[in-house]
């Protein structure tokens, strides 16, 4: 089984954050950068603040997030790094308005086929 392609040095998250474009919604902030990598596949990271909620929320965010990514990998180019900051409304999210809020985000960053 192949590993789920994130993001995981620090120094890979501040990266995007610098150099990348930034969109946010009520729920999400997104940072796009696009990757000079020759194999063109892209990663996402994800941040929840201990705003958000205790443990078990920030994971079930991080869940959620996580596999409107995997559902939607088809519906946006490859080759970008995304981080996703999660906000607090997102904690009351289920999987249908985190996916809404997710790919609205997308196609005001221009990252859908």
């Amino acid at each position: 089984m192949n590993r789920f392609p994130s993001i995981r040095k620090n120094e890979d998250f501040k990266k995007v954050y610098r150099s990348g474009k930034s969109c946010a919604n009520d729920s999400l902030i997104m940072y796009v950068l696009k990757r000079d990598d020759i194999d063109g596949s892209g990663r996402i990271g994800i941040s929840v603040s201990k705003k958000v909620g205790n443990s078990v929320v920030r994971h079930r965010v991080a869940r959620v997030v996580r596999e409107c990514y995997r559902l939607h990998r088809d519906e946006v180019k490859s080759g970008y790094d995304i981080v996703v900051i999660a906000r607090q409304p997102a904690a009351a999210y289920g999987y249908k308005e985190m996916s809404c809020a997710y790919m609205n985000l997308c196609s005001r960053m221009g990252i859908i086929i």
